[in-house]
């Protein structure tokens, strides 16, 4: 007798497999963060347990990347996917860069420290939601852009720049009170999240993507940059995409297409004979 409920969801393999691998990382990284606290009472050195959590926050970037691509790319978009992967997303860009930052900086704002890092994960929590009952509404007709900063990106932002510190502090030179950018940093993300500024979701680019050869080697050229001088160069394209947002409108529509890898309009093809 089969049991299966009516109404029961599509799990597709490799898309989830992806969610999975997001939901792992910021596990993995909230564990790392919750160690070097532990540490951190003891007295011991805690910057390799950070440098591992903030590896762990980027790597759930990639993976929260991929889940979407490949869904797309094999028509296997569900219901399924968007709950859980929101809820992978909750975890690795809503808990771990707020513990993260709470760690580094909030504890020394004791009570103030726990409501501006609650506040960003808070933020995060609502801007899924509502990008779920959107997503839900549109389904027909998915949304070309994001409408506010994605958490992924605020995440991905706030772990880059607090690798920069630490490899600051690391090589003796001095943050001071650079540190308390980090909570400045955190509300100002939080409420860019709700903000009416639109961002591209890049939804169109695929494996059948086709560019420019002087456009394919500036990408390749950036990706070896950015590895040649992870420290701070990953904080350095966050930072980019942030401000793209507000500069966007005032970018020709060509730029736009070209930047956001959109599929150019194809020209009509003469029928013989006609």
């Amino acid at each position: 007798m089969n049991s299966q409920h009516p109404h029961e969801p599509k799990i597709y393999l490799l898309p989830n497999l992806m969610t999975a691998g997001n939901l792992f990382c910021g596990f993995a990284a909230t564990l790392r963060i919750i160690e070097a606290s532990l540490l951190a009472v003891q007295g011991l050195p805690t910057g390799m347990l950070y440098h591992e959590a903030i590896a762990f926050i980027l790597g759930a970037c990639v993976f929260d990347l991929l889940d979407g691509r490949l869904a797309r790319l094999g028509g296997h978009e569900s219901a399924f996917g968007r709950e859980f992967d929101s809820l992978a997303d909750i975890v690795s860009f809503g808990i771990a860069p707020a513990l993260l930052v709470y760690q580094i900086v909030l504890r020394d704002f004791q009570r103030s420290g726990w409501l501006i890092a609650f506040f960003f994960l808070l933020c995060g929590g609502l801007r899924l939601a509502r990008f779920n009952c959107i997503a839900a509404a549109t389904s027909d007709k998915p949304e070309k852009d994001f409408q506010g900063f994605p958490i992924p990106a605020a995440a991905g932002l706030i772990a880059s720049l607090t690798l920069f510190m630490l490899w600051l502090r690391e090589d003796e030179r001095s943050i001071g009170s650079w540190k308390y950018a980090l909570p400045v940093l955190l509300i100002f993300l939080s409420f860019m999240m709700f903000s009416r500024v639109k961002y591209p979701s890049f939804k169109s680019l695929n494996w059948r993507t086709q560019r420019s050869l002087p456009a394919f080697l500036g990408l390749i050229l950036l990706l070896a940059f950015t590895a040649m001088n992870y420290y701070w160069m990953p904080a350095v394209l966050f930072v980019g995409f942030l401000i793209y947002g507000f500069v966007r409108p005032f970018i020709s529509k060509a730029i736009r297409k070209e930047i956001e890898a959109e599929p150019q309009d194809e020209p009509e093809t003469p029928v013989e004979g006609s």
